[in-house]
């Protein structure tokens, strides 16, 4: 449940991504974005801490998928290949991709309130302690991040409108390659 650092991070993203050489160890790319990458953030620790999670969501990233967000992509693409990295990075985002968004775009419900994410959150911290011990401020944290990120992705609105997705033909293919299931992902999108 570490997403709690900030947003989708696009430009971000993309130069760690270029930073990244093929079959290098992405501790060596962290260190490399800490010296001359694209975040600037005032504090270090602060700035260590988002680039690891930048790193982290693009680990889940295939090559071909990392190259495509560096050099064909178009800005929706590259919102929709963050996304999807974020989806893979953390199960917790996945499922509620899948589950709640899915589930309300599907029963004709487009709004997603805040309370979703808060019933979501409860249903399956019975199951997970791990969930469970987490404090009501980093849920809160969490929940408004999330929905950052959504918003940044295209996923939702500014009014937290969840927004069908549209994919390309060429980021069809590419995502089809991996795992066909990552389209659930996405609103409205089947494989």
């Amino acid at each position: 449940m570490s997403f709690s650092t900030g947003g989708l991070f696009v430009n971000e993203s993309v130069e760690i991504a270029r930073l990244h050489e093929q079959g290098s160890d992405w501790a060596e790319t962290i260190t490399r974005a800490l010296i001359d990458g694209p975040t600037r953030l005032p504090k270090r620790d602060s700035n260590r801490r988002t680039v690891r999670e930048i790193a982290n969501r693009l680990s889940c990233l295939t090559d071909e998928e990392r190259e495509y967000l560096t050099n064909s992509a178009d800005r929706a693409e590259k919102q929709a290949l963050l996304w999807l990295a974020t989806c893979r990075a953390y199960a917790f985002v996945r499922d509620f991709a899948i589950e709640v968004i899915q589930d309300r775009l599907s029963s004709h419900r487009s709004d997603l309130p805040l309370d979703v994410f808060d019933q979501y959150f409860d249903s399956k911290s019975e199951w997970d302690e791990n969930l469970a011990a987490i404090s009501p401020t980093t849920r809160r944290k969490l929940r408004q991040v999330l929905f950052r990120i959504m918003r940044e992705a295209g996923i939702i609105n500014t009014v937290n409108t969840i927004q069908p997705t549209y994919l390309s033909s060429a980021l069809r293919t590419l995502i089809g390659k991996t795992t066909p299931n990552d389209f659930l992902v996405f609103p409205g999108l089947q494989q």
